[in-house]
């Protein structure tokens, strides 16, 4: 009889191993870190995470295929619902570290965060294309590094570096510098869904990706294992990383505040120039 349950647990675990995808228990298993102090963080990520997936990588799949604007429409709406619906998440650990770089958020809390943001990118993709196969639609693609010509991924990392910059000025300029009274939610979203489209189409070379989860969970995704080019590495981690802390600093220096916890020695603008205006009154 114990025999029998251990064959039948065998036979499970194989079955649960052969269709989980490579990291995503690790993933799973940072949701209770510190106690369980961020799981809602974790929570929000990985919800966000999905929702941003399955809302964002189906126009010009599922939704616009021979229509332009609708396409454009359609992701416009789906970066504001998977915001909303997902309770505000980062979504991106690019974003994440430059929210721990301003010190918006703990080392911790980013760790979650991104492990968060990648256990919902594992199950994402498999799942819509799951969802595509059973009700014949066309399946979803992902950003895609190509080591051809590029085997560092130089040019790539490249374009993800000032990519990921001019998002995240947007956001921060989108987030803290503007307020659109009443409806500012709305329209800040409506702003940095039409920011990231075009961004998108502006830097094409690393598929584009703009946001380090993505280029790896797709990978993982369409490979079934890590991706083993120190190339894909370089542009979907090391340039974004770098364009958030570089990013950060910028903002630092215009508006004031720290970086990683120091001052830096330049700024901020921002005072100056408010101070300025006061002596010219």
């Amino acid at each position: 009889m114990i025999m029998v349950l251990f064959t039948l647990l065998s036979s499970l675990f194989k079955q649960a191993y052969d269709i989980t995808p490579p990291g995503l228990v690790t993933c799973l298993a940072c949701a209770y870190i510190g106690s369980g102090r961020y799981f809602a963080a974790y929570r929000h990520e990985f919800i966000g995470t999905l929702l941003m997936i399955g809302f964002t990588f189906s126009p010009g799949k599922w939704i616009g295929q021979d229509a332009l604007m609708v396409a454009w429409i359609a992701h416009v709406c789906g970066v504001v619902a998977s915001d909303k619906l997902g309770g505000g998440p980062h979504v991106n650990p690019a974003v994440t570290v430059s929210m721990y770089a301003l010190g918006k958020c703990s080392y911790t809390e980013g760790f979650v965060r991104i492990m968060g943001a990648m256990a919902g990118g594992l199950v994402a993709f498999p799942l819509y294309s799951v969802l595509a196969d059973n009700l014949g639609l066309t399946q979803l693609g992902g950003p895609e590094f190509s080591s051809k010509g590029d085997e560092d991924g130089v040019a790539a990392g490249f374009s993800e570096f000032w990519a990921t910059t001019l998002l995240m000025i947007m956001i921060y300029v989108l987030n803290w510098e503007l307020n659109f009274g009443k409806y500012h939610y709305w329209i800040k979203q409506t702003l940095t869904a039409l920011g990231i489209r075009y961004l998108i189409e502006t830097f094409p070379l690393a598929g584009p990706a703009i946001n380090p989860m993505l280029g790896t969970t797709w990978y993982i995704f369409a490979n079934g294992a890590f991706p083993d080019e120190i190339g894909h590495y370089f542009t979907y981690w090391v340039c974004p990383f770098a364009a958030a802390v570089f990013a950060s600093c910028l903002y630092a220096v215009y508006a004031g505040g720290d970086v990683f916890g120091q001052k830096l020695p330049l700024g901020p603008v921002k005072g100056d120039a408010v101070s300025s205006s006061k002596k010219n009154k």
